[in-house]
């Protein structure tokens, strides 16, 4: 049985920053790797980024890369995503997925479990 909830989401003027979390169930945590994913209205779900079962590698999407973070404190079953100088194209419900195994970081394919979203709006 997992869960994944995503918090942190709301409304920020672009140049803001804002931090979602994505808490886990389970013991098992430690054993996958989690990505973080978007999807705007009328658009297809997008890789935002990923990070690996201990955390030492991390994969960004080039839209985000050099502004967003991603981090995980396996003690807390929790990964964050740091989000920072956020533009309005960043706009978009952020969901946070399990990697069930082996496969490309960068697409929905090897993701089994998805948290419900959370809403984020930049505006101006």
């Amino acid at each position: 049985q997992v869960q994944l909830v995503e918090s942190g989401g709301g409304l920020v003027q672009a140049g803001g920053s804002l931090r979602l979390s994505c808490a886990a169930s389970g013991r098992t945590f430690n054993s996958y790797a989690i990505g973080w994913f978007r999807q705007a209205p009328g658009k297809e779900r997008e890789f935002v980024a990923a990070i690996s079962r201990s955390g030492g590698s991390t994969y960004y999407a080039d839209s985000v890369k050099g502004r967003f973070t991603i981090s995980r404190d396996n003690g807390k079953n929790t990964v964050y995503l740091q989000m920072n100088s956020l533009k309005p194209e960043d706009t978009a419900v952020y969901y946070c997925a399990r990697k069930s195994g082996t496969g490309s970081y960068y697409s929905t394919g090897p993701y089994d479990y998805w948290g419900q979203g959370t809403q984020v709006t930049v505006s101006s």
